[in-house]
This record gives structure tokens, sequence and C-alpha cells, in this order.
């Protein structure tokens, strides 16, 4: 019997409910999950963020690559799930961000930098409160490749 994908996650995040289920603080700033005027949910910041500030680096052992012939292996309705949130490397591995890095939307106008695709930077000063955005086409092959229409982070970093 194939288990939503709220069962997978019920060992993960226990019982916890509303905003402390949401809240999620791997990211190198305390961020929050919350509904987004770009699409479905997005990323927020919980408090002030100075420009320049990382806010999210790859780190093994949170973050996945996937290689890409390994991808189709993945049984539905898991390998959607996974298409959903992951982005394609230029050496053609996926990475799905083990954090809530994966809800970051896209913005043709972005506020963070992830052109050096192991981090996010800060653009500008960002406010508590203030969804954090990035410009897939900068570190996602197929967002490139593909002219995708953007929508969230593939998570919304890949395929919007």
């Amino acid at each position: 019997m194939l288990l939503n994908n709220y069962e997978l996650l019920k060992p993960r995040f226990g019982q916890m409910t509303g905003a402390r289920r949401r809240r999620h603080n791997m990211l190198r700033v305390p961020t929050f999950v919350a509904p987004s005027r770009i699409a479905g949910v997005g990323l927020f910041a919980a408090r002030s963020v100075a420009a320049g500030t990382v806010i999210w680096e790859f780190t093994e052992g949170v973050d996945w690559r996937i290689a890409e012939g390994d991808l189709p292996r993945f049984p539905e309705p898991y390998r959607s799930w996974l298409r959903h949130y992951l982005y394609q490397e230029d050496s053609g591995s996926f990475v799905l961000c083990g954090d809530n890095a994966k809800f970051m939307n896209h913005s043709d106008d972005p506020n963070c930098d992830d052109s050096g695709q192991v981090h996010t930077v800060t653009l500008a000063r960002i406010r508590a409160g203030e969804e954090l955005t990035c410009n897939y086409r900068l570190f996602d092959r197929e967002a490139r490749t593909l002219g995708l229409a953007f929508g969230h982070h593939a998570s919304a970093r890949q395929s919007g």
C-alpha cells in the first residue's frame, strides 16, 4: 500500500501543527513557508536579513544529488513529487533541497542570487516577512533549456 506524502513525512515531522510545523530553520537564516502572491506557497524571511548574506548552501546529508539516470528508478507517485521539487545542475544531476529552500519561488527580479549554484546570497536587504525569490535560470539547466513557465521553486526551483 502506498502512503500519501503526509504519511511519508509524519515520522520526520511528528504531530506538530500550525506555525510550528511550517517553521523550518535548516537554512542559514530563520525562515517560514506561507501562502505566496507568486504561486501557491513560498519561502519568507522570519527576520530582517542584510544584503550579501549567505542564506542557503548545499549541504551533504541534508540536500540530495540524484544522478540523471537514477531518477526514472523512483516509482510513481514519488518520482512526480520529486520532479516538482528538484532542479537540474549543469552536470545533469538533480538536486533536492532537504530544507525549506525548495519552496523558494522564481522571479525575474529576485532578491536572492543563486548563480554560484552551491549557495544563495541576498541581493538586497530583506525585511522580516518578505518572500525570498531567486531566478531559476541561473542554476537550473532545465529552466534555461526548456524555457519553463514558473510558478514556484524547483519546487519552486525546478518546475514551477
